[in-house]
């Protein structure tokens, strides 16, 4: 059982890291104002050390590099930072909830778990199955284990269930009124499958000229302030880009696919496949079993590896296939139907050590010149050196900068943590180049002033009084079309009738879309009667059903108790969605990060 212990420690959340180091290397203790018990939130009056946040992240940021086995960008880290904030202000409102509900958990209901329920990562451990599937004895006899003890599996799993039985206590109680009737299942497969098919004639905004209606500041004002959340803004920055790529020649791909052939070589002369992928293969999260894929069905696979999987035959190993990931040895173990057990050996195409190495070097001189400067014509000046082209493009805070559909990693983020306009990045290093960023003007994020959003309310409420100044056009129109027809009507006012695609309540359709109101009423009007004017959030609409398919009581009736169960984990689901969301709507939560990040930024500037 000795390599069921990777399993524990890559499955099992880390419990403890080094958190002190992190916080002492980030300036976090020691050095005001950021210290050992500043918070990084307060939730309902209890407090989130800044401390345990970036223990946190370090904790996630250590899964995510066993997991990929690359380095973290900035982009990454922000991505894990925001995750890390979320779990620990959700642990806290839990903690909170558990209190005031007199939610418990015992010694023994954590022995029994432990014991009869473990965590389904575990279940999914290779060493812990049989024929594909868990194996209970084999799950005991691990527990038992002096490999268990050594590893502190008992603790971990202790750790695991005391967070995790409350939980699942506090949902049971959440749920509990959850019920669907036979009625209920009936009207959401109705829902699902009723379909209509409508005939209409839509009025838009445009048909109304701006100078027929007049927004008042009076009004503008009052819209901003009651839709203040609306106006709230991420920062704005633009950016200079400077690229060296890790360009990847032919001679590269050639060089990878004959060391694939050699590893071919040397298994089928004899040694363990397993043992080359652990030794050779780039995919970090199945070298370690090595290469075990497991079972898998068509369309799991990128089409060129699954066609080549599909041509094996049991026991035999694929010559190299090239996928977008690089080139892969693939043994196919098994074959049920459509259903494969595999492992694969996955070699990434990369640089010749000497393509690498000139690569390097220019990087080397890009960092010399301009690297972490607070002269703007550095930057300038090693584009002209190296003869490298300036790229440009504004960023949105908290999204990836991506140029001409190429993803940029870590300048974003850097942008936006305390660099003042001017100053250039460090040389962000990745696995297809090198970048550097220079900041050429940044505007913060946050509530934006009326003076900075009149314009966009303005044409808001301008289009919102042009919908209620058609409606007389429409009712007008409807009048006509109900006295003669809806086609003679719109010939006669020079209009253009729709008809739609048949469509259901769910799916909707896209004619309809700016005014989502006709979709419901399709399925409440009479057949073959012009409506009345339906208001929708962009246009007026009158329409006709035209045809109307119920749904197939019959079809329901073979499948209702599957559809029952699958209402009822939805709406389990959803209202244990809506729980937390309202938990966390109603908490006053006081979130410090960009105060703890500028501080600790500040600090190790000093």
């Amino acid at each position: 059982m000795r390599a069921s212990a990777k399993y524990i420690w890559i499955i099992i959340v880390i419990l403890f890291i080094g958190g002190f180091l992190l916080a002492q290397t980030s300036g976090l203790l020691g050095r005001a104002p950021v210290t050992s018990t500043t918070a990084v939130a307060t939730v309902n009056g209890e407090d989130i050390l800044a401390t345990t946040w970036y223990q946190t992240t370090q904790n996630l940021e250590q899964e995510e590099t066993q997991r990929s086995n690359q380095s973290i960008s900035l982009d990454q880290r922000q991505r894990l930072m925001d995750q890390a904030y979320d779990q620990l202000v959700s642990d806290a409102l839990l903690r909170q909830e558990y209190r005031r509900r007199g939610i418990t958990v015992t010694d023994d209901e954590i022995l029994q778990a432990a014991r009869f329920s473990p965590p389904p990562q575990l279940m999914q451990a290779p060493d812990l199955q049989t024929d594909g599937q868990f194996d209970p004895a084999k799950y005991q006899r691990f527990l038992q284990s002096p490999l268990a003890k050594q590893q502190g599996l008992l603790y971990q799993l202790e750790q695991y269930y005391r967070t995790e039985i409350p939980k699942e206590k506090l949902f049971d109680q959440v749920v509990t009124d959850v019920y669907v009737s036979d009625e209920q299942s009936w009207r959401r497969f109705q829902d699902l499958h009723d379909s209509a098919q409508v005939t209409f004639v839509g009025f838009e905004p445009d048909r109304i000229q701006d100078s027929a209606v007049r927004v008042s500041d009076d009004e503008i004002r009052a819209y901003y302030d009651t839709h203040k959340k609306l106006f709230e803004r991420p920062g704005m920055a633009k950016v200079s880009i400077l690229i060296i790529p890790r360009a990847v020649t032919s001679a590269d791909s050639a060089a990878v696919r004959a060391h694939a052939l050699a590893l071919r070589a040397r298994i089928l002369g004899g040694e363990k496949f397993e043992d080359v992928a652990k030794a050779e293969s780039a995919d970090s999260s199945t070298g370690v079993n090595g290469g075990a894929l497991g079972k898998g069905v068509k369309g799991r696979f990128v089409p060129t590896f699954e066609a080549a999987a599909y041509a094996l035959k049991p026991g035999e190993i694929s010559q190299p296939v090239l996928t977008p990931f690089g080139y892969h040895l693939i043994r196919l173990d098994e074959r049920k139907g459509d259903t494969l057990t595999l492992h694969h050996i996955l070699l990434r195409i990369q640089q010749s050590d000497s393509a690498a190495t000139r690569t390097d070097r220019r990087a080397d001189s890009l960092a010399r010149i301009a690297a972490s400067s607070d002269q703007p014509g550095k930057f300038d000046q090693a584009a002209r050196e190296l003869h490298i082209p300036i790229l440009r493009s504004p960023v949105v805070e908290g999204n990836a900068l991506t140029i001409n559909g190429q993803f940029i990693p870590s300048v974003g983020p850097w942008a936006f943590q305390g660099t003042r306009p001017g100053e250039t990045s460090e040389l962000f290093d990745a696995e297809d180049g090198y970048y550097l960023a220079r900041l050429d003007s940044l505007t913060p994020g946050g509530l934006q002033s009326i003076d900075q959003v009149k314009g966009d309310i303005r044409a808001y409420l301008t289009r919102q009084k042009k919908l209620d100044a058609l409606i007389p056009q429409a009712r007008n129109f409807a009048k006509v079309a109900a006295a003669s027809s809806l086609e003679s009507a719109a010939k006669l006012m020079n209009l253009q009738p729709i008809t739609t695609k048949y469509f259901t309540r769910v799916t909707g359709v896209q004619d309809l879309v700016q005014a989502p109101e006709a979709v419901g009423a399709a399925y409440t009007l009479p057949l073959h009667t012009v409506s009345e004017p339906i208001r929708g959030t962009g246009m007026v609409v009158v329409e006709r059903v035209d045809n109307r398919i119920p749904a197939n009581r019959t079809a329901f009736e073979s499948q209702k108790e599957t559809l029952r169960q699958q209402a009822l984990n939805q709406l389990r689901r959803q209202k244990i969605n809506e729980f937390l969301t309202n938990l966390k709507a109603v908490a006053k939560i006081d979130d410090r990060r960009k105060q703890v990040e500028a501080s600790a930024r500040t600090s190790v500037a000093q």
